[in-house]
């Protein structure tokens, strides 16, 4: 009879195979790193240098004092700016934000999209698509819309409280703007937070609501004791954008500055107040590390707020 046994596998060819596995490996890693290569240059060149020299001017002073040269002072720019009273306000004030702001926004978003996944019509994606809108009008163009609108002399205010023969409030005051700039950012990103949460809402399996419908739960404990539990892992992820941007405010306050009658001072967040000192008094050393003073206030809040928030959010 003839055999038809495979020949042995030689050591040769087990290392002719190890050579050509190996080589097809390294030819996918240098094409994985060529595919890498423009993301990489723009990420160095455009966020990692303007860090790293931000930084570096931080811990150098340049001014009169110093005969109009760059001086190594270390983090006494640190020191100054964490007793610097005008960075104190701000961030006391963007603080105030933070206590008003996020909690408003976090829970029309999650009451819109509760709403909304209880819908199952055409009504629903009409709805969902009227309040995801205002995310995407620019913030700037958003902020100068409501400025028309607050405004006392051309804003529509005045004639609609003139038709009841009232006075129209002054939005743009100093007792009033906290609470207008309040609706202008929760009025723009409700919309995007709303959007998260409807799409954590659809991954979740249906039969658990009708098994609790079966158990006799309502709609309402529904909502509260299974939706929101576990999507609780999203929302802590919208808090912490959120509690980031408010910290980080700028761009609407710094567009209604021109309109709000000296109701929004430059130093009204920290950000206005490094944009001040960097391109209104070209202290550039001083407002990068206002920016960097802030950077590390935001990292430590955010930090905590997750490590508190650690079991909904399924950190360990």
């Amino acid at each position: 009879m003839t055999r038809t046994d495979t020949p042995p596998v030689t050591p040769r060819r087990t290392r002719a195979a190890a050579s050509t596995s190996a080589g097809l490996d390294t030819r996918r890693q240098w094409w994985g790193w060529l595919f890498l290569a423009p993301f990489t240059v723009v990420f160095v060149l455009f966020l990692l240098v303007p860090l790293a020299y931000a930084f570096w001017l931080s811990l150098h002073t340049k001014g009169i004092a110093t005969g109009g040269e760059s001086v190594f002072t270390g983090v006494a720019n640190y020191v100054r700016v964490f007793t610097d009273a005008d960075f104190l306000s701000g961030m006391a004030r963007v603080g105030k934000f933070v206590l008003v702001m996020v909690p408003v926004q976090i829970l029309l978003a999650l009451l819109i999209a509760l709403v909304l996944d209880t819908l199952a019509t055409r009504l629903s994606k009409a709805s969902r698509l009227l309040v995801f809108v205002p995310y995407a009008i620019p913030a700037v163009i958003g902020a100068l819309m409501w400025g028309f609108l607050y405004s006392p002399r051309f804003g529509p205010a005045t004639d609609l409280f003139g038709l009841f023969g009232l006075s129209a409030p002054d939005f743009l005051s100093r007792d009033l703007v906290f609470a207008s700039l309040v609706n202008i950012v929760t009025w723009q990103w409700v919309g995007y937070y709303m959007i998260i949460i409807y799409a954590a809402l659809r991954a979740v399996d249906p039969t658990v609501y009708e098994a609790a419908r079966l158990d006799g739960a309502s709609a309402r404990q529904i909502a509260l004791r299974i939706k929101v539990p576990m999507i609780s892992s999203s929302v802590v992820m919208i808090v912490v954008f959120a509690l980031i941007g408010t910290l980080q405010f700028f761009t609407e306050p710094t567009v209604l500055r021109s309109v709000a009658q000296g109701a929004i001072p430059t130093t009204y967040t920290p950000n206005m107040y490094a944009y001040s000192m960097a391109f209104s008094y070209s202290q550039f050393n001083y407002a990068s590390t206002i920016a960097f003073a802030l950077g590390i206030l935001v990292f430590i809040g955010s930090y905590v707020f997750l490590y508190a928030t650690r079991k909904q959010s399924g950190l360990k």
